[in-house]
């Protein structure tokens, strides 16, 4: 099954910009389709590699970073961007 997940993460830390830029940096390096964007990144792949992606970029950055907010909205299906 393909997955389609729009994610937002806010850690709750002053230096915010680097942060965020690790977490796509991991996003892109697990294989998946990362799009990142100035309000969400928008992530691509099959069901189980979305999922496990998304739990170890989690698990790390909560280990590194302390406290973040993740938010995501997930649609079955193959919803990337046609250019």
């Amino acid at each position: 099954m393909y997955l389609s997940v729009q994610l937002s993460y806010y850690p709750l830390a002053d230096d915010f910009k680097p942060v965020v830029k690790e977490v796509v940096k991991r996003l892109e390096a697990s294989g998946l389709e990362v799009y990142p964007n100035r309000m969400s990144t928008q992530v691509f792949g099959e069901f189980d590699a979305v999922m496990a992606a998304l739990a170890d970029v989690m698990k790390w950055s909560f280990e590194t970073h302390g406290k973040a907010v993740f938010v995501a909205n997930f649609l079955e299906g193959d919803r990337r961007p046609r250019g």
